[in-house]
Protein backbone atom coordinates (compact mmCIF):
# COMPACT_ATOMS: atom_id res chain seq x y z
CA UNK A 1 0.00 0.00 0.00
CA UNK A 2 1.41 3.48 -1.02
CA UNK A 3 1.76 5.72 1.09
CA UNK A 4 -0.09 8.85 -0.68
CA UNK A 5 -3.50 8.17 -2.36
CA UNK A 6 -5.06 10.33 -5.21
CA UNK A 7 -8.88 10.25 -5.33
CA UNK A 8 -10.24 11.70 -8.64
CA UNK A 9 -13.72 12.74 -9.53
CA UNK A 10 -13.07 12.39 -13.67
CA UNK A 11 -16.58 14.37 -13.95
CA UNK A 12 -15.54 17.42 -11.99
CA UNK A 13 -14.93 20.67 -14.10
CA UNK A 14 -16.30 18.89 -17.04
CA UNK A 15 -13.78 16.34 -17.34
CA UNK A 16 -11.20 18.64 -16.11
CA UNK A 17 -10.72 16.33 -13.02
CA UNK A 18 -9.46 13.38 -14.89
CA UNK A 19 -7.14 15.34 -17.06
CA UNK A 20 -5.61 16.87 -13.75
CA UNK A 21 -5.53 13.27 -11.87
CA UNK A 22 -3.49 12.11 -14.91
CA UNK A 23 -1.09 14.98 -14.80
CA UNK A 24 -0.57 14.37 -11.20
CA UNK A 25 -0.06 10.51 -11.69
CA UNK A 26 2.99 11.72 -14.22
CA UNK A 27 4.54 13.91 -11.61
CA UNK A 28 4.52 11.72 -8.82
CA UNK A 29 6.09 9.09 -10.91
CA UNK A 30 8.73 11.42 -12.15
CA UNK A 31 9.32 12.50 -8.54
CA UNK A 32 9.99 8.63 -7.59
CA UNK A 33 7.14 9.02 -5.14
CA UNK A 34 4.77 5.92 -4.49
CA UNK A 35 1.27 6.85 -5.20
CA UNK A 36 -1.91 5.16 -5.80
CA UNK A 37 -4.75 7.02 -7.90
CA UNK A 38 -8.59 6.49 -7.83
CA UNK A 39 -11.04 7.47 -9.94
CA UNK A 40 -14.27 7.82 -8.53
CA UNK A 41 -17.70 6.01 -9.95
CA UNK A 42 -20.13 7.68 -8.10
CA UNK A 43 -21.38 9.91 -5.74
CA UNK A 44 -19.87 8.72 -2.30
CA UNK A 45 -18.21 6.83 -3.51
CA UNK A 46 -14.93 9.22 -2.84
CA UNK A 47 -16.02 9.19 0.72
CA UNK A 48 -15.88 5.57 0.61
CA UNK A 49 -12.35 5.45 -0.78
CA UNK A 50 -11.08 7.61 1.96
CA UNK A 51 -12.16 5.44 4.86
CA UNK A 52 -10.38 2.31 2.97
CA UNK A 53 -7.11 4.54 2.77
CA UNK A 54 -7.69 5.64 6.33
CA UNK A 55 -8.63 2.23 7.47
CA UNK A 56 -5.21 1.09 5.95
CA UNK A 57 -2.86 3.52 7.50
CA UNK A 58 -2.63 5.03 4.07
CA UNK A 59 -0.88 8.62 5.56
CA UNK A 60 -2.04 11.54 2.99
CA UNK A 61 -5.06 11.47 0.55
CA UNK A 62 -5.92 13.92 -1.83
CA UNK A 63 -8.58 15.52 -3.68
CA UNK A 64 -8.69 16.13 -6.87
CA UNK A 65 -11.96 17.79 -8.17
CA UNK A 66 -13.99 20.73 -6.78
CA UNK A 67 -15.83 21.65 -3.26
CA UNK A 68 -17.81 18.25 -3.41
CA UNK A 69 -15.20 15.89 -4.05
CA UNK A 70 -13.29 17.96 -1.30
CA UNK A 71 -16.26 17.46 1.13
CA UNK A 72 -16.68 13.45 0.08
CA UNK A 73 -13.38 13.02 0.75
CA UNK A 74 -12.85 14.94 4.18
CA UNK A 75 -15.64 12.96 5.45
CA UNK A 76 -13.83 9.89 5.09
CA UNK A 77 -11.23 11.20 6.75
CA UNK A 78 -12.66 13.14 8.97
CA UNK A 79 -11.81 11.91 12.66
CA UNK A 80 -8.55 9.73 11.93
CA UNK A 81 -4.71 10.36 11.24
CA UNK A 82 -4.96 10.11 7.57
CA UNK A 83 -4.03 13.83 6.35
CA UNK A 84 -6.16 15.25 3.37
CA UNK A 85 -4.51 17.58 0.28
CA UNK A 86 -6.36 19.57 -1.82
CA UNK A 87 -5.68 19.35 -5.91
CA UNK A 88 -8.31 21.71 -7.12
CA UNK A 89 -9.99 20.53 -10.80
CA UNK A 90 -13.34 21.98 -10.11
CA UNK A 91 -15.55 24.79 -10.93
CA UNK A 92 -15.67 26.84 -7.68
CA UNK A 93 -12.66 25.58 -5.49
CA UNK A 94 -13.77 27.42 -2.83
CA UNK A 95 -12.35 26.34 0.42
CA UNK A 96 -8.81 26.50 -1.03
CA UNK A 97 -9.16 30.40 -0.91
CA UNK A 98 -9.69 29.90 2.65
CA UNK A 99 -6.77 27.67 3.46
CA UNK A 100 -4.36 29.41 0.95
CA UNK A 101 -4.18 26.29 -1.47
CA UNK A 102 -2.53 27.41 -4.78
CA UNK A 103 -4.91 27.27 -7.72
CA UNK A 104 -2.44 25.78 -10.12
CA UNK A 105 -2.66 22.26 -9.60
CA UNK A 106 1.16 21.51 -9.72
CA UNK A 107 1.91 24.33 -7.01
CA UNK A 108 -0.90 22.57 -5.27
CA UNK A 109 0.64 18.47 -5.34
CA UNK A 110 3.92 20.65 -3.88
CA UNK A 111 1.86 21.75 -0.85
CA UNK A 112 0.16 18.59 -0.61
CA UNK A 113 3.61 16.67 -0.65
CA UNK A 114 5.68 19.10 1.23
CA UNK A 115 4.07 20.80 4.03
CA UNK A 116 2.85 19.27 7.15
CA UNK A 117 -0.51 18.98 8.30
CA UNK A 118 -2.69 21.25 10.28
CA UNK A 119 -5.86 20.58 12.71
CA UNK A 120 -9.02 22.01 10.92
CA UNK A 121 -12.08 22.48 11.92
CA UNK A 122 -15.39 20.14 10.25
CA UNK A 123 -19.06 21.15 10.83
CA UNK A 124 -22.00 19.07 11.55
CA UNK A 125 -25.79 19.92 10.42
CA UNK A 126 -28.34 17.37 10.82
CA UNK A 127 -26.74 13.85 10.05
CA UNK A 128 -24.09 15.38 7.66
CA UNK A 129 -21.05 16.86 7.86
CA UNK A 130 -19.72 20.33 5.75
CA UNK A 131 -16.50 21.77 5.66
CA UNK A 132 -16.79 25.25 3.62
CA UNK A 133 -19.99 27.04 4.30
CA UNK A 134 -23.71 26.39 4.82
CA UNK A 135 -26.70 28.78 4.93
CA UNK A 136 -30.20 29.88 3.21
CA UNK A 137 -31.74 32.84 1.58
CA UNK A 138 -30.34 34.62 -1.70
CA UNK A 139 -27.52 32.31 -2.23
CA UNK A 140 -29.24 29.36 -2.11
CA UNK A 141 -31.46 30.81 -5.32
CA UNK A 142 -27.88 32.19 -7.05
CA UNK A 143 -26.22 28.40 -6.73
CA UNK A 144 -29.66 27.29 -8.65
CA UNK A 145 -29.43 29.33 -11.34
CA UNK A 146 -25.40 29.16 -11.36
CA UNK A 147 -25.58 25.13 -11.98
CA UNK A 148 -27.70 25.71 -15.10
CA UNK A 149 -24.98 28.49 -16.44
CA UNK A 150 -22.02 26.34 -15.53
CA UNK A 151 -22.87 23.85 -18.89
CA UNK A 152 -22.04 27.12 -20.83
CA UNK A 153 -19.27 28.70 -18.82
CA UNK A 154 -17.01 28.41 -16.04
CA UNK A 155 -15.32 30.13 -12.93
CA UNK A 156 -17.12 33.30 -11.47
CA UNK A 157 -19.35 33.64 -14.13
CA UNK A 158 -21.74 31.17 -13.68
CA UNK A 159 -22.24 33.19 -9.94
CA UNK A 160 -22.52 36.09 -11.76
CA UNK A 161 -25.28 35.16 -13.89
CA UNK A 162 -27.28 33.43 -10.43
CA UNK A 163 -27.28 36.81 -8.42
CA UNK A 164 -28.15 39.01 -11.12
CA UNK A 165 -31.04 36.55 -12.56
CA UNK A 166 -31.95 36.25 -8.40
CA UNK A 167 -32.37 39.90 -7.73
CA UNK A 168 -35.24 39.64 -9.80
CA UNK A 169 -37.02 36.80 -8.53
CA UNK A 170 -35.93 36.81 -4.58
CA UNK A 171 -38.74 37.07 -1.76
CA UNK A 172 -36.88 36.26 0.95
CA UNK A 173 -36.66 34.10 3.59
CA UNK A 174 -38.90 33.85 7.16
CA UNK A 175 -37.09 31.21 9.85
CA UNK A 176 -36.61 31.06 13.65
CA UNK A 177 -32.56 31.27 14.84
CA UNK A 178 -31.15 30.20 18.20
CA UNK A 179 -27.59 30.85 19.20
CA UNK A 180 -25.55 28.83 21.41
CA UNK A 181 -28.66 27.45 22.93
CA UNK A 182 -30.44 30.21 23.31
CA UNK A 183 -33.78 31.40 22.56
CA UNK A 184 -35.27 31.15 18.96
CA UNK A 185 -35.59 35.10 17.43
CA UNK A 186 -37.96 35.13 14.44
CA UNK A 187 -36.03 36.53 11.22
CA UNK A 188 -36.92 37.65 7.65
CA UNK A 189 -33.57 37.44 6.06
CA UNK A 190 -31.69 37.96 2.88
CA UNK A 191 -28.98 36.00 3.80
CA UNK A 192 -28.15 33.72 6.12
CA UNK A 193 -24.60 32.30 6.34
CA UNK A 194 -22.88 30.33 8.54
CA UNK A 195 -18.84 29.95 7.36
CA UNK A 196 -15.96 28.18 8.14
CA UNK A 197 -14.45 28.76 5.12
CA UNK A 198 -15.48 32.62 3.68
CA UNK A 199 -16.21 32.17 -0.15
CA UNK A 200 -18.72 30.53 -1.96
CA UNK A 201 -19.72 31.02 -5.95
CA UNK A 202 -16.56 30.64 -7.14
CA UNK A 203 -15.06 33.86 -4.64
CA UNK A 204 -17.91 35.48 -3.20
CA UNK A 205 -16.39 35.95 0.23
CA UNK A 206 -19.41 35.50 1.72
CA UNK A 207 -17.99 35.40 5.45
CA UNK A 208 -14.71 37.19 4.56
CA UNK A 209 -13.08 36.63 8.42
CA UNK A 210 -14.13 33.41 8.74
CA UNK A 211 -10.87 31.44 10.30
CA UNK A 212 -11.10 27.44 9.64
CA UNK A 213 -9.31 26.22 12.67
CA UNK A 214 -11.15 28.93 15.66
CA UNK A 215 -13.14 26.37 17.14
CA UNK A 216 -16.32 28.79 15.60
CA UNK A 217 -18.43 29.61 12.71
CA UNK A 218 -19.07 33.15 11.50
CA UNK A 219 -22.60 33.94 11.35
CA UNK A 220 -23.71 36.58 8.92
CA UNK A 221 -27.08 37.92 8.69
CA UNK A 222 -28.46 39.98 6.20
CA UNK A 223 -32.07 41.18 7.19
CA UNK A 224 -34.29 41.14 3.87
CA UNK A 225 -34.33 44.34 1.64
CA UNK A 226 -35.87 45.56 -1.50
CA UNK A 227 -34.31 45.19 -5.47
CA UNK A 228 -33.34 48.73 -5.89
CA UNK A 229 -31.28 47.82 -2.51
CA UNK A 230 -29.72 44.45 -3.53
CA UNK A 231 -28.47 46.19 -7.18
CA UNK A 232 -27.11 48.97 -5.24
CA UNK A 233 -24.97 46.48 -2.31
CA UNK A 234 -24.04 44.00 -5.22
CA UNK A 235 -20.80 45.46 -5.73
CA UNK A 236 -20.28 45.33 -1.95
CA UNK A 237 -21.22 42.21 -1.62
CA UNK A 238 -18.67 40.74 -4.37
CA UNK A 239 -15.91 42.52 -3.25
CA UNK A 240 -16.19 41.44 0.90
CA UNK A 241 -18.08 44.19 2.16
CA UNK A 242 -21.16 42.22 3.07
CA UNK A 243 -20.44 43.11 7.27
CA UNK A 244 -20.59 47.23 6.48
CA UNK A 245 -24.30 46.62 4.67
CA UNK A 246 -26.98 48.34 7.38
CA UNK A 247 -29.26 45.39 7.37
CA UNK A 248 -26.17 42.92 8.07
CA UNK A 249 -24.94 41.49 11.89
CA UNK A 250 -22.18 39.45 12.79
CA UNK A 251 -21.35 36.93 15.22
CA UNK A 252 -18.89 34.20 15.99
CA UNK A 253 -20.97 30.98 17.71
CA UNK A 254 -19.72 27.06 18.11
CA UNK A 255 -23.87 26.28 17.24
CA UNK A 256 -26.94 27.12 15.93
CA UNK A 257 -30.55 26.23 15.10
CA UNK A 258 -32.47 27.02 12.18
CA UNK A 259 -36.02 26.12 11.77
CA UNK A 260 -38.38 27.03 9.21
CA UNK A 261 -41.16 25.80 7.21
CA UNK A 262 -39.26 23.56 3.64
CA UNK A 263 -36.26 25.52 4.50
CA UNK A 264 -34.12 25.14 1.65
CA UNK A 265 -30.38 24.71 2.56
CA UNK A 266 -27.33 25.37 1.11
CA UNK A 267 -24.54 22.42 2.23
CA UNK A 268 -21.67 23.07 0.53
CA UNK A 269 -22.91 23.85 -2.77
CA UNK A 270 -25.58 20.84 -2.29
CA UNK A 271 -29.15 22.29 -1.66
CA UNK A 272 -31.41 20.06 0.32
CA UNK A 273 -35.22 21.20 1.86
CA UNK A 274 -35.86 20.53 5.51
CA UNK A 275 -37.61 22.13 8.44
CA UNK A 276 -35.04 22.10 10.97
CA UNK A 277 -31.14 22.24 11.05
CA UNK A 278 -28.84 21.89 13.92
CA UNK A 279 -25.18 23.16 13.19
CA UNK A 280 -22.43 22.33 15.22
CA UNK A 281 -18.62 23.28 14.76
CA UNK A 282 -16.48 20.11 15.64
CA UNK A 283 -12.88 22.01 16.26
CA UNK A 284 -9.81 19.80 15.15
CA UNK A 285 -11.37 16.74 13.26
CA UNK A 286 -9.71 17.24 10.11
CA UNK A 287 -5.77 17.23 9.33
CA UNK A 288 -5.20 18.92 5.99
CA UNK A 289 -1.92 19.83 4.33
CA UNK A 290 -1.92 23.45 3.50
CA UNK A 291 0.08 26.76 4.94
Amino acid sequence: MADIQLICNPTAGNGLGEKTGREMAELLKKKNISFELLLTERPGHATELARQAAAQGVKKVASIGGDGTLLEVAEGLCRTKTALGVIPAGTGNDFIKTIGIPKDPVKALDCFISLPPKKTDTVRINDRMFLNETGTGFDVMVLDYAEKAKKHVKGLLPYLYGVIRTIFHFRGVHLSLSVDGGPEEEKDILVLAAGNGRFIGGGIPIAPDAVPDDGLLDLVVVGRMNRLRMLSVLPGLMKGSILSFKESSFSRVRKLTLTGRDLRINIDGEILAMNRAEIEVQPGTLLVCRP
